[in-house]
């Protein structure tokens, strides 16, 4: 699949509906998840086939690309039943069979003993960190956001356990 072409299905991932601010809960755009997705799958050989978990996974666009780039199976984690009903609503949109979801709060997880079980693990973009840099263009997504949008730098980080 060609990154114009998963950016284009990507676009087609619904998103929050009422975003919770608690959860600091921000859309990833499409743009920024086909480019990351992309650079992982076609650099790096860590999706296709592989066992990918999507840590804070939200309403899905970073499992659902995953999926449609031929991940052995993706699995998503978030702490939100809402945003997970989103998630599944948008994999039987797309009629993905390799993706699989569950409920949990990952901060509880013993981090290093579980991402052991998975061949790649992809979150959200990091905030506040310096290595490789993508503009995130974040969307008001709370009554309180007084600009329309705010373009953000965040990293694009890769961590290997060689």
């Amino acid at each position: 699949m060609k990154l114009k072409d998963l950016e284009s299905c990507l676009q087609q991932v619904d998103t929050f509906e009422e975003p919770k601010v608690l959860l600091e809960q921000y859309p990833t755009s499409p743009h920024i998840a086909a480019c990351m997705l992309y650079t992982i799958h076609s650099s790096f050989d860590d999706i296709e086939g592989k066992l990918v978990a999507d840590l804070g996974c939200g309403c899905g666009v970073l499992s659902i690309g995953a999926a449609m780039l031929d991940a052995g199976l993706c699995v998503g984690f978030d702490i939100d039943e809402d945003a997970l009903d989103i998630f599944r609503r948008n994999a039987e949109e797309f009629e993905l069979t390799n993706v699989d979801l569950v409920q949990c709060d990952i901060c509880c997880l013993e981090a290093e003993a579980y991402a052991q079980k998975f061949d790649t693990v992809i979150m959200n973009p990091p905030f506040g960190t310096k290595h490789k840099e993508l503009r995130y263009d974040l969307p008001a997504s709370y009554k309180f956001h007084k600009k329309k949008s705010v373009d953000i730098e965040v990293d694009f980080m890769r961590f290997s356990k060689t």
